[in-house]
């Protein structure tokens, strides 16, 4: 990250599951929102540019000075999260290191969304991109009438340009493209704390896949959305959206007014289950009938000392999830289990354990982010089933790391790659991490010289209030991430 120069507003509290920001400035409140284009145009000049070797030293010569001054680099670089801005300072973008970066306002803040699976193939990597997505806001108190389910579809968003470069046949589509935003509301009348969506297979009929979303609010509701329509609208001119269209499709009210933070659909029911946590440590299970229709197990699973934080079911296994909670502990359980009690019990941290998420290339991998800026991977043959005496003493995690100092709320494999992975934490970042790495690999010698800087850190994105992130199955290396300054999309030129 640079800095430049600029009016500073001071510093941003970090948010945590279930703490609405302040009230934002609320001009133009009635607009869903618009692209940014602060730093669309802007670029390093030639003369910033140095390249290695073009100062006629011999390489042995300016690789001495590289690795001596790769010694104080600490001293010299402005980390984020780690230092603090001067007054009339602010960060701005290496805009070099982005192959496609676009920033979006929102009405309220929105501290969760996701990623829609469309139609436009997988694997994709031509521009201008498209990306659907959901999410949901959190109006300030006294306001929660103004509330929304937002479903977006951003389109034409351009690569990166970069300095010299040459227009392509390829990218000459690209080349005058400006960011479209497109959204349906639907109004809620309280805070969406988080959502994820689920979407049916198109069935042998040919009726397209049904698209769901489930919101977990602050009133202690679950409502599930059919959002198919909506998305719909984006591709048909002259679609209209009923109210009886806004309207949940079904209102989960087994957590009893408890509010609640977890929620997760299964990859492996087709049709779509349900889970969801809740403060007072219950999670339910609700399944969607082959009429269309949801049924909650009223009976929930009970074992956690402290709110639910995280679901997550696993992607290899049908009947088995864990879940993380402020108690320190996650817990693996299995659906068939008549006791509904945890099959596994591992205390990982001290503090909440906020978030989880299960590798989708190796189903044993689980990752954890805990209050204490922690996050860790697991390898879970190596847990042991609980006894009866309680939860099992923790193995040790096979690679953890405490490089954020706040909270991690955020934490994310990469949907092909199982040794990359992102994190979001309070301290305003989102990282990327390359597992693969070595501390004795040639190419992390420098890295592995600043001081706490772990050589497998290999990209930080500064995002004010940054509360999550997710990367887009479709579009390799795509991330789409929220926070209480709005949402961004983004793609390094290092994934």
């Amino acid at each position: 990250m640079a800095k430049r120069a600029a009016e500073y507003d001071g510093e941003s509290e970090a948010i945590k599951n279930g703490e609405r920001p302040m009230e934002i400035d609320q001009q133009g409140a009635a607009d869903v929102g618009e692209f940014e284009d602060e730093y669309e145009d802007e670029f390093e000049s030639e003369d910033e540019i140095l390249e290695a070797g073009v100062d006629g030293r011999p390489d042995e010569e300016r690789e001495a000075e590289e690795r001596e001054n790769a010694m104080d680099v600490d001293q010299d670089t402005f980390i984020p999260g780690r230092h603090k801005l001067s007054a009339g300072e602010t960060l701005s973008p290496d805009l070099s290191t982005y192959e496609l970066l676009h920033t979006l306002d929102a009405p309220w803040p929105c501290l969760s969304c996701d990623i829609l699976p469309d139609h436009l193939g997988s694997d994709r990597k031509t521009y201008p991109a498209t990306v659907y997505a959901v999410a949901g806001t959190q109006a300030a108190r006294g306001r929660e009438k103004e509330n929304q389910i937002m479903v977006m579809k951003m389109s034409s968003l351009s690569r990166m340009e970069k300095d010299g470069e040459e227009d392509s046949d390829s990218d000459s589509d690209d080349e005058a493209s400006d960011p479209i935003l497109e959204t349906k509301s639907i109004p809620v009348t309280s805070c969406t704390n988080r959502i994820r969506s689920h979407q049916t297979p198109q069935s042998t009929a040919g009726k397209p896949p049904t698209t769901l979303t489930a919101s977990m609010t602050e009133s202690g509701q679950v409502l599930i959305h059919d959002v198919t329509p909506h998305l719909t609208s984006f591709d048909t001119p002259g679609t209209i959206i009923t109210p009886t269209q806004n309207k949940p499709v079904s209102t989960i009210r087994a957590h009893k007014a408890q509010e609640g933070y977890a929620v997760d659909w299964s990859p492996l029911f087709p049709e779509g289950k349900l889970l969801t946590g809740d403060v007072s440590g219950k999670i339910f299970a609700t399944t969607r009938t082959q009429g269309g229709g949801f049924v909650t197990d009223t009976t929930p699973y009970t074992g956690h000392q402290g709110t639910v934080e995280e679901l997550q079911w696993s992607p290899s296994e049908k009947n088995v999830f864990a879940s993380a909670s402020n108690d320190g502990t996650v817990k693996v359980w299995d659906l068939r289990s008549k006791s509904r009690k945890p099959a596994v019990s591992v205390q990982v941290s001290k503090t909440d354990v906020n978030v989880l998420s299960w590798s989708h290339q190796t189903a044993h991998l689980l990752a954890s982010g805990a209050d204490d800026g922690e996050w860790a991977v697991w390898d879970l043959r190596q847990w042991k089933p609980s006894t009866s005496m309680g939860s099992e003493k923790a193995p040790s995690p096979v690679a953890s790391f405490n490089f954020h100092k706040e909270q991690i709320t955020s934490v994310e494999w990469h949907p092909t790659d199982d040794s990359i992975v992102l994190v979001c934490a309070g301290d305003n970042t989102l990282t990327l991490w390359d597992l693969a790495v070595e501390l004795d690999d040639e190419e992390s010698r420098d890295t592995a010289g600043v001081q706490d800087v772990p050589p497998q850190l290999l990209f930080v994105h500064y995002m004010d209030q940054v509360k999550e992130a997710h990367w887009h199955p479709q579009i390799p290396g795509t991330i789409m991430a929220t926070g209480g300054s709005g949402f961004g999309v983004f793609k390094t030129i290092s994934v």
